[in-house]
């Protein structure tokens, strides 16, 4: 019976530590989430790729100071992220976006490629042998 419990509070163990890391990946996941909007609405505006304004024009220092959050964000999932797979498309969307940001090819359609990279890598990485199911016409995988 010893060695039940042994397995049972190792399993708890596991359990419990598997779902502290999706958290923290959760959070820097979202962090960088929001942070890419950010910069992907401001450099489809300053292109006028999305078809509006941005109140005034997008100024050049804001998009560098997103560009750095950006950076910034997608370091902390490198050093979150268990597989490669996840830590490659994260650097993928965020180089993207950055060229985006310079007002190299911000096009939407690009990035939402590069965007269900990502978040196929991510729920990878965060729920490993489970395949995402996404919305018929999505970018994402089907199953």
């Amino acid at each position: 019976m010893g060695s039940w419990g042994t397995l049972a509070s190792a399993r708890q163990l596991e359990v419990e530590q598997s779902a502290a890391y999706r958290a923290e990946l959760k959070d820097v996941i979202l962090k960088f989430l929001g942070v890419a909007s950010r910069v992907q609405k401001a450099a489809l505006a300053r292109s006028g790729g999305d078809g509006g304004q941005d109140g005034g024009g997008v100024q050049e220092g804001r998009l560098d100071e997103l560009a750095e959050e950006l950076w910034l964000a997608q370091a902390e999932i490198d050093l979150a992220a268990r597989t490669e797979s996840l830590r490659g498309a994260t650097y993928r969307y965020a180089f993207r976006l950055a060229e985006a940001a310079r007002g190299d090819d911000a096009d939407a359609a690009t990035l939402r490629g590069v965007q269900a990279e990502f978040m196929d890598a991510a729920y990878d990485d965060l729920w490993p042998g489970r395949q995402r199911v996404t919305a018929p016409g999505d970018l994402g995988r089907n199953t």
